[in-house]
């Protein structure tokens, strides 16, 4: 993703109108989780510089070049999320990241996820299905595991070699760490600065206080400029992963 993330962060690589940073927290807000706390890192200050001047960007407005003033003509956009932006370090691995981040959360559990991830997964029944194996197995963490798709195209051919169907993006068998997951306050002593997110994960699973969510749903991944042109083009069809809300 060279071409797209020289000049920016990956969480400012847009899909359609919207970075996918505002894709993920759109997803969240649509069940009521409206609190977020970004951590800044690789040319944060343009994740800062996006949401200080959100309406400005994303809405009619006037400008008085004298005076500097701004009026807004019309709201086209209306968003009413608390974002804390908290400058992480360059350098920071993805553990130190959540460390530091979760020094500004008041709540015992709060949620974590990756910056380029977008899915349908139902963020109501990943809590409540957290909060019912916690009380039965102790655990302080869950993370949404999915089915990715494969890099390659699957064909399926008859017996005189003609292929009747391409699949582009099969699905895998196997299951991957999502990147929504639920945290509580005592997940954080699973956590070593200079390390990835990951190794305090796996820390927890050999403590048997890790729990998995399966969600078999849509879920992407942007990784790469193919990943970019795919989500586009899904966002141009069907938005896959805006959900209308779903009940408990």
């Amino acid at each position: 993703m060279h071409e797209e993330t020289e000049f920016k962060p990956k969480a400012m690589v847009k899909v359609g109108d919207w970075p996918i940073l505002l894709h993920i927290m759109n997803m969240y807000a649509g069940y009521d989780q409206k609190d977020f706390v970004l951590c800044l890192g690789y040319k944060g200050e343009m994740i800062r510089e996006y949401f200080l001047n959100f309406h400005a960007y994303n809405n009619n407005i006037e400008l008085d070049l004298e005076t500097g003033e701004t009026t807004g003509l019309k709201k086209n956009v209306k968003l009413d999320y608390k974002v804390s932006f908290i400058d992480t370090g360059l350098e920071s691995d993805t553990a130190q990241r959540v460390l530091l981040a979760a020094k500004h959360i008041s709540d015992d559990q709060f949620l974590v996820s990756y910056g380029d991830d977008v899915s349908d997964v139902n963020i109501d029944k990943l809590i409540k299905y957290h909060n019912k194996i916690r009380g039965k197995e102790r655990v302080c963490a869950t993370i949404t595991v999915t089915h990715p798709s494969s890099h390659y195209g699957t064909i399926w051919a008859d017996r005189k070699n003609i292929i009747r169907k391409f699949d582009e993006k099969p699905k895998t068998r196997d299951y991957i760490n999502g990147g929504f997951m639920v945290f509580e306050k005592e997940a954080l002593k699973y956590l070593k600065r200079g390390e990835a997110l990951e190794d305090g994960l796996e820390r927890m699973a050999k403590k048997g206080k890790l729990g998995q969510y399966k969600h078999e749903g849509f879920w992407h991944a942007m990784n790469t400029a193919k990943d970019v042109q795919y989500l586009n083009s899904l966002w141009k069809k069907g938005k896959p992963w805006v959900q209308p809300r779903k009940k408990k």
